[in-house]
C-alpha cells in the first residue's frame, strides 16, 4: 500500500496505539506469574509490542508507586540482584476493568469492521 499521500505517520498512529495498550500488556503479563523487567521486555517484543527500558521502567516504577504491583529482589545467577515483580490484589482488580474495556472497545471495532 502506498501511504505517501496519507497526512499521518503510520508507525507513529502504531507506536501510539502501542503504548496506549502497554499497562494493560504488562498488568497482563505479571499477572501470569512473578516477573523482572527483561523477561516483561523480551515477551513484550515476542509480541511485536515493541518497547524500550525508557518506557517500562517509569511504568513498573508508577505501577509499583500505585499500588498495582510489589516487588521482592533475588540474587541472580549471572549478574546483580533481579527485581522480581508480582500482582497485587488491587493491581488484580485493575487489570480486570482493563480487561472489560478491552474487550468493549474489541467488540465495537469488530462490528464496524463488519
Amino acid at each position: 500500500m502506498d501511504t505517501s499521500q496519507i497526512p499521518y505517520n503510520p508507525e507513529k498512529v502504531k507506536s501510539q496505539m502501542r503504548k496506549g495498550l502497554l499497562e494493560f500488556c504488562v498488568l497482563l503479563l505479571i499477572s501470569r506469574g512473578e516477573a523482572y523487567a527483561n523477561e516483561i521486555l523480551a515477551k513484550l517484543k515476542e509480541a511485536n509490542m515493541l518497547v524500550v527500558e525508557g518506557t517500562l521502567y517509569p511504568l513498573l516504577s508508577r505501577l509499583k508507586k500505585d499500588g498495582m504491583l510489589t516487588y521482592r529482589w533475588e540474587e541472580s545467577p549471572s549478574g546483580p540482584p533481579r527485581k522480581y515483580y508480582s500482582i497485587t490484589p488491587t493491581g488484580q482488580s485493575f487489570l480486570q476493568l482493563l480487561q472489560e474495556a478491552w474487550n468493549e472497545v474489541a467488540s465495537a471495532i469488530a462490528h464496524l469492521q463488519k
